[in-house]
């Protein structure tokens, strides 16, 4: 009775386990950017981080913690945001607050969703509970949030009541974005929906189609001047109107290439920027862009693979490629203004500009204070634990928050001033 008991039991795991692979076989292929966003950078080795004579002290203004963090699934990219006084956060596990933006004082804290029982073909995440992802959105007076279960929830900024939710076709990993009574959010098939900010009710949405195998994350979605800009996982960037949700124009930034379908990855992932009647993009396995907003058409073009987003300052444009190689890109005529290879292979974030600094963080929670003139280091701070979410400028001060729920605001004085 003891031996077949066993037998039967080893067969019902391997049953399962089967079953499992068999199940999550598109979301394994969906998950290709986990991979290259573990914790050793990539496939190298992170590279030793070398002595310098540093020339900008970075202090803390303030410390808080948020809820339990962000999880251990690379996916999980939370961004805070800025309205006026506040700053408004969330963990993974549906935990949204809003805090003082000086003194890091909590306002309010509420919860959206429930985490849910994993089921049991999903053996090897049966312990993970998180379902926010991407980031906060913000405008009117309202927050929303996007979770992988594709859910939109809108809270009031004042004390954090819900005012609506609605079900979109599927997961959001990407902060919504928010202009003229109008929220505008990414889902991972593929889809840009926009709805009402004041009920929920959809007014339009955009669609493509999506390849069989993508790095899983999405392009955050842009509004300006009533625009909408978004790229996509087919190497696509578009440009939709505002209001109508028509068409105005698209560029491809790389054509998918190779035999196999892991060669053919061009996505779209990170956030572009804006500039001088100009969007800059970047793809992995591809090139970074310079488009002009009125048409799209492509004005130069620099080969680079890169997922995350992009940043500019004093004419350059600044990314963080797949190896973590940061480069500056002249914005005029996409020269190499210089190249930093000391945080190779190091897991980095998007980078941030402002003043004449650049900022990056780590997987290990080390931020990098870069000149961005030359490339050169000029600082560097520990945080509580390592971080993967984009960081956020606001009026010299600098919002982070770690993959441990711990946020920070951060100041930077040149020494010696």
């Amino acid at each position: 009775m003891t031996k077949r008991f066993r037998h039967s039991r080893f067969a019902f795991w391997v049953a399962a386990l089967t079953l499992s692979f068999t199940l999550s076989g598109c979301a394994a292929f969906s998950n290709v950017r986990d991979y290259f966003s573990s914790d050793k950078g990539e496939t190298g080795v992170p590279v030793d981080l070398t002595r310098f004579d540093e020339e900008v002290r970075v202090s803390r203004v303030w410390r808080a913690k948020v809820g339990d963090g962000l999880s251990k699934k690379h996916l999980m990219e939370i961004a805070p945001v800025v309205i006026a006084d506040r700053v408004f956060l969330a963990d993974a596990y549906g935990m949204v607050e809003a805090r003082d933006r000086f003194s890091g004082d909590r306002v309010w804290r509420t919860r959206i969703g429930e985490p849910e029982k994993t089921p049991i073909w999903r053996f090897f995440e049966r312990y993970e509970t998180a379902f926010v992802s991407g980031g906060i959105g913000a405008g009117g007076g309202r927050i929303f949030v996007g979770t992988t279960r594709g859910g939109l929830f809108a809270l009031d900024a004042a004390d954090g009541s819900m005012l609506w939710q609605i079900q979109l076709s599927s997961e959001i990993l990407t902060a919504p974005a928010v202009d003229d009574g109008i929220v505008v959010a990414h889902t991972i098939d593929g889809q840009i929906v926009a709805l009402n900010a004041e009920t929920g009710e959809t007014i339009w949405n955009y669609d493509t189609q999506v390849p069989l195998l993508s790095l899983r994350g999405t392009a955050t979605p842009m509004i300006q001047n009533g625009r909408v800009y978004a790229g996509f996982a087919n190497g696509m960037v578009v440009t939709v109107d505002l209001i109508s949700g028509r068409p105005l124009w698209e560029q491809r930034i790389m054509l998918p290439t190779g035999r196999s379908e892991l060669e053919r990855m061009v996505d779209v992932d990170g956030t572009p920027v804006l500039g001088q009647g100009f969007l800059y993009v970047a793809s992995y396995q591809g090139f970074v862009k310079a488009l002009r907003l009125a048409d799209g058409a492509v004005i130069w073009e620099r080969e680079a693979s890169s997922f995350r987003g992009l940043a500019l300052g004093l004419g350059q444009v600044y990314v963080v490629d797949e190896d973590d190689v940061v480069m500056a890109i002249n914005q005029r005529d996409a020269t190499l203004a210089w190249e930093q290879e000391g945080l190779k292979y190091r897991g980095l974030t998007s980078p941030v500009a402002f003043g004449n600094y650049l900022i990056i963080g780590d997987n290990e929670g080390f931020l990098h204070v870069l000149a961005q003139s030359d490339g050169r280091f000029l600082g560097r701070y520990k945080l509580k634990d390592g971080i993967r979410s984009e960081m956020l400028e606001v009026d010299d001060v600098l919002f982070t928050l770690a993959n441990d729920g711990t946020i920070e605001a951060l100041e930077f004085e040149l020494r010696g001033s």
